[in-house]
């Protein structure tokens, strides 16, 4: 596992520096960056002297490799409305958006295993068209559509859930401060139920569907079938002998699930009011403030490609027939 291991982490590096590539190149494409960082009526000698503070003129690769050993540092520029570094700006937030992406994850997941079980083993029936058609309209809502239909019935019609702002989890386990932690805890997971739902209808839905589609194909094979003739009881040979085989595909959709709902929550924390990374870079956008919009773009390149990383490591675990080379 050790040669394989090393290939991955190699293809990562590579991949991690596609990702800083086009992050620094887009700073340039809509072309000279100097006349973000200086006023509208400056003249121009003021943006010639910009220019040569912040290395504009020196030629694009030199810039890059600045860039390359900035981001080693842990320094990706300042954000040009803040006037604070702009990976730390992201930091702060990041706890908030984790917190959110782990529970819609955890919530389409859970979910999505039975309900995709239930209906591979009641193939055909009423319920199984049900379940499917259920499906179908969750993959067909647009999110920004999803969140506000919540805020109106759940959350304005019944006022059962609170429709925007957040209660911290994550950040007080981080301070070693668990008390607060656990008495936030009750008001926390009311503030996540109407955001967590919009960002992970579209994955429980689809996870629904590939954990039956994936049972479906396992049921079918002369393994199981083999032990069914053996007597065994039809909870065993499901659980024991067909979940598992059929848990690989969804543990490979898994990997890169977590990377579209980070993409997802721009949505959502925007819709809600949420004080995350992903609310920061649309107002980032917004503002054109593009070192802030590089340092979350990097950041989240970094974590969604040691998740999958993680993954394939996983696959060995879940199928001994799976040998990492």
């Amino acid at each position: 596992m050790g040669p394989y291991i090393a290939r991955r982490l190699l293809q990562s590096i590579l991949v991690l520096l596609g990702v800083t590539l086009l992050s620094f190149l887009t700073l340039h494409l809509a072309g000279d960056p100097t006349y973000l960082y200086v006023s509208e009526r400056a003249s121009t000698e003021e943006i010639e002297m910009t220019r040569q503070r912040l290395g504009f003129d020196r030629p694009l690769t030199e810039q890059y490799l600045s860039f390359l050993t900035g981001l080693l540092r842990g320094d990706l520029g300042d954000s040009l409305r803040a006037r604070q570094p702009a990976l730390e700006l992201v930091l702060e937030r990041l706890p908030a958006t984790i917190e959110l992406t782990l529970f819609a994850m955890l919530l389409s997941t859970t979910l999505a295993i039975p309900i995709g079980i239930l209906s591979a083993l009641k193939r055909g029936t009423s319920l199984d068209g049900g379940i499917m058609l259920v499906a179908m309209l969750g993959q067909s809502m647009p999110g920004f559509w999803l969140g506000i239909m919540l805020i109106l019935s759940l959350g304005l019609g019944l006022r059962i859930l609170p429709i925007s702002g957040q209660v911290p989890i994550i950040q007080p386990l981080l301070d070693g401060d668990y008390s607060k932690a656990i008495e936030n805890l009750p008001q926390a997971l009311r503030h996540l139920i109407l955001p967590g739902l919009t960002i992970g209808v579209f994955s429980l839905s689809r996870n629904a569907r590939l954990v039956r589609s994936s049972m479906l194909e396992v049921l079918s094979l002369e393994y199981v079938t083999t032990a069914r003739a053996k007597g065994l009881r039809e909870r065993g040979v499901v659980m024991r002998h067909a979940f598992r085989n059929a848990l690989i595909p969804v543990v490979t959709l898994l990997g890169l699930e977590f990377g579209f709902l980070l993409s997802g929550v721009v949505v959502a924390e925007t819709v809600f009011s949420w004080p995350g990374v992903g609310r920061l870079v649309f107002n980032a956008i917004n503002q054109r403030d593009i070192p802030l919009v590089q340092a979350a773009v990097v950041l989240f390149a970094f974590m969604f490609v040691g998740l999958n990383l993680l993954v394939d490591l996983i696959y060995a675990q879940l199928d001994p027939r799976i040998r990492l080379r």
